[in-house]
């Protein structure tokens, strides 16, 4: 469904539930954006079709004659469209909160938020933690989903699609092409790795996300791929991460930008040429090189030089 048209349902439907008396095609068409461009046969198939999908999906839409009135009016009941009591048990309710946290920055972010929403509407809790503490401090899920490589392989996983890119090695700046079967894209201590079955290796293989450079191509038809019964993809990427010390990095930032960033930095010193200073405690320059490109040309990463390298591979990357 396109974006347009997605848009002008939710119109038509907050429209409907938001009026007091039940609303003729004419005013429909003259309220909803999106109705109002369109000629007089282009408008009545393109509202009959609406009125039919949204009944589809479970939304009532009411059509209400009044004798005094030429034309039927529409509505939508509040109480026939509200969502009834739901009862989530704690621990489920907290699995809904975790996952939304998951997507916080991934493709389905929209999706995720919408769904907290209705549930929170319909009188859940879904954002309470559940029983536990690390460390005498509450149990927090630490995802981080900025790599851009995980959407593609997100969907390379669901369609059980091999994929092809290329991966710099760890403590190395050689860059090679790997040809994969993904079984599953995995997240540890905040870092994403995709598990799968390498073909150049020929044995199972996982990879940092932050280390794949460039674009994930597809390759061959989706479905070719079979996950090996009983295999366990967290122990796949259960190594132990490479001892990192924390190093501060100093970034460029223009003014009047990049506030999050702001709140994050150690310290930020104002420039007098448009850009501030602001440094920046880090330990994987891949992870930094992520969330600097993201910030476009709003930051410039000065030192130190490894993570300004790192930089400049993941741009160079976006535009090949």
């Amino acid at each position: 469904m396109s974006r347009r048209k997605t848009e002008r349902l939710l119109n038509l439907v907050i429209c409907l539930l938001a009026t007091r008396r039940p609303l003729s095609a004419e005013q429909i068409r003259q309220a909803v954006p999106g109705y109002d461009r369109e000629g007089d046969e282009a408008f009545q198939r393109m509202f009959e079709r609406d009125k039919n999908e949204l009944r589809e999906i479970g939304i009532p839409i009411d059509v209400v004659r009044d004798p005094w009135e030429d034309e039927p009016g529409y509505r939508i009941e509040r109480q026939s469209y509200e969502l009834p009591e739901i009862t989530l048990e704690p621990d489920e309710a907290a699995v809904l909160g975790l996952a939304a946290q998951v997507w916080q920055r991934a493709s389905l972010a929209e999706a995720a938020s919408g769904a907290l929403l209705k549930l929170r509407a319909g009188g859940v809790a879904t954002d309470q933690p559940v029983g536990g503490s690390i460390g005498g401090g509450a149990l927090e899920l630490r995802v981080d989903t900025r790599d851009p490589a995980f959407p593609a392989l997100w969907d390379a996983v669901r369609d059980r699609r091999v994929v092809r890119f290329d991966y710099r090695a760890s403590g190395s700046e050689s860059v090679r092409s790997r040809t994969v079967e993904p079984w599953g894209v995995v997240s540890r201590r905040g870092r994403w790795y995709l598990a799968g079955f390498d073909r150049g290796r020929d044995a199972p293989r996982a990879f940092r996300l932050s280390r794949i450079t460039g674009q994930v191509a597809s390759v061959g038809r989706p479905g070719a791929v079979e996950v090996p019964e009983g295999v366990d993809l967290r122990a796949m990427v259960g190594f132990p991460d490479e001892p990192l010390d924390e190093r501060v990095a100093v970034v460029r930032v223009r003014q009047g930008a990049c506030e999050g960033l702001r709140t994050l930095a150690r310290a930020v010193h104002q420039g007098a040429d448009g850009w501030d200073e602001a440094e920046l405690a880090f330990a994987d320059p891949e992870r930094l090189a992520g969330w600097m490109a993201s910030l476009g040309a709003d930051v410039e990463v000065v030192e130190p030089p490894d993570a300004r390298e790192a930089v400049i591979r993941r741009l160079k990357g976006a535009v090949t």
